[in-house]
C-alpha cells in the first residue's frame, strides 16, 4: 500500500491506524498535528483513524523558539 507523507510516497505492509504511521515516522505525537486528506485529525481519533492506500498524509510540527 502506497501513500503519501508530507509529498513523498511511502510504502506500508498493510493497513495501519493513524496513530501507527505517526510512531513510525519517529515523530513525538505531542508535537504534531495531522492532516489526513486535507481534514484535521485531532490526536485522540488517531487510534481509529485507518490509513488507507492513496492517502495523503501532511504531518507539522511545532517547534518553540524566539
Amino acid at each position: 500500500m502506497k501513500i503519501t507523507i508530507n509529498g513523498k510516497i511511502h510504502e506500508l505492509d498493510s493497513s495501519q491506524h493513524l496513530s501507527s504511521v505517526i510512531k513510525g515516522c519517529g515523530a513525538k505525537p505531542e508535537h504534531i498535528i495531522a492532516e489526513l486528506n486535507g481534514k484535521i485529525i485531532k490526536q485522540d481519533q488517531w487510534d481509529a483513524v485507518s490509513i488507507a492506500d492513496g492517502d495523503q498524509l501532511e504531518l507539522v510540527t511545532f517547534v518553540g523558539g524566539g
